[in-house]
């Protein structure tokens, strides 16, 4: 690996960070931010902002509008985005937009890009991901998945509860997986595009999170009786499974690049504090107590970002990556969670009030050890790939 940044990227990293620094920071006191993520006007706002900076969805293609980044430059940009966590929501790469837009990309048909991705793309609709069901349906074991949409002459019917599906209020499409049936046989899961609303699509209610980053909240959906035309699967019927991975390995990484950015941002905020912030005649940060978490933080933020380097040159490669992937996850969100945690209580009182973002950090940072798979499966994922002698 070649750890020197192109000066390209290093001009187009400096751009980012002004962009978040000088307009989006002072976004984060704006009301419009609410329990269930930013307000659809907030959003737009944010996206006009970073069109005309030339910033919005630089991650796409250069066919579609963008600049084409690399794995290991968008681990560059991403961070610099998720310093703010609105940045993400500016620059068009906050979940689950930007991990849609990456397997539309690689699998949709031209005539499903022209209809939903370009629109996306340039920053004019939003989407959601429709896998995760309540019990007994799937949630990290998705071969529970209850939800079914059996053939019809036409297209496709179906049926079945999703839930935490994050920004189902006010997306304009869906990615639904649903396992399918084809003359009363399962073919295994297939993944469908619909146009929202729909009356077959029914947001049930929004639940109540912890997290509030997310627009449109996260959300329970009844699907009663939804028909979806056949031109509008996606990529192929009863490989919904297979397409996911195109999907869900990437989209993990991108988690942790912009994580790393929120977790930066508490770890400045905190460190920032200890330096000017006076106890028993000298600053904080001087007391081993607190400087000594301040230097566990500098040691976590490093190894991340050296581990999603790594899997992100591993993807350029040309590689799968599912276990570095699957490592990455469990160390940066375990490693995030770590370094917001040391910085609430080096922030004292001051740390558990809205005075600073670290709060929001807290609450939102984590979920992340559960989204996109918990700790638990991937370390079982791990290990069972040792049992089999594959490492």
């Amino acid at each position: 690996m070649d750890f020197s940044l192109a000066p390209e990227l290093l001009a187009l990293r400096e751009k980012a960070r002004a962009f978040i620094r000088d307009v989006v920071i002072p976004y984060e006191r704006d009301p419009r931010r609410m329990v269930h993520g930013p307000e659809l006007s907030l959003r737009q706002e944010l996206v006009d902002h970073a069109r005309s900076a030339g910033l919005l969805t630089v991650q796409a293609s250069k066919s579609l509008g963008g600049l084409g980044l690399s794995h290991q430059e968008q681990a560059v940009i991403f961070e610099a985005a998720g310093y703010s966590m609105l940045g993400p929501l500016a620059l068009n790469c906050a979940a689950p937009d930007e991990g849609n837009m990456h397997m539309l990309e690689k699998v949709a048909t031209p005539a499903q890009q022209a209809r939903w991705l370009q629109p996306m793309v340039a920053g004019q609709t939003r989407s959601c991901f429709c896998m995760t069901e309540p019990h007994p349906g799937a949630g990290a074991d998705p071969s529970q998945m209850k939800t079914s949409a059996e053939a019809t002459s036409d297209g496709f019917v179906i049926n079945g509860r999703k839930w935490l599906i994050t920004g189902a209020e006010g997306a304009a499409f869906s990615i639904i997986m649903a396992r399918t049936l084809v003359d009363g046989v399962d073919v295994g899961a297939t993944m469908f595009l619909i146009d929202l609303p729909n009356p077959g699509f029914r947001i049930e209610r929004t639940l109540d999170t912890m997290d509030s980053s997310f627009p449109g909240g996260h959300a329970e959906i009844v699907l009663e009786n939804l028909f979806v035309p056949a031109d509008q699967v996606l990529g192929e019927v009863g490989k919904g499974f297979q397409y996911a991975q195109v999907r869900l390995v990437p989209a993990r990484l991108t988690h942790c690049m912009r994580w790393l950015g929120a977790a930066q941002r508490a770890h400045d905020i905190a460190t920032e504090y200890a330096r000017r912030r006076q106890a028993f005649g000298s600053p904080l940060i001087a007391h081993e107590g607190v400087g000594f978490m301040l230097a566990d933080n500098e040691i976590d933020l490093h190894h991340t970002r050296l581990g999603i380097a790594h899997t992100a040159w591993l993807l350029d490669q040309g590689e799968r990556a599912s276990n570095e992937s699957s490592m990455i996850k469990v160390h940066s969100s375990e490693a995030i969670w770590r370094i917001v945690d040391r910085c609430v209580q080096i922030l004292g009182g001051m740390g558990v009030t809205r005075d600073t973002e670290v709060e929001r950090i807290f609450r939102d940072v984590r979920a992340f050890r559960i989204y996109d798979g918990p700790s638990e499966v991937h370390r079982w994922s791990i290990a069972r790939k040792l049992a089999k002698g594959e490492q």
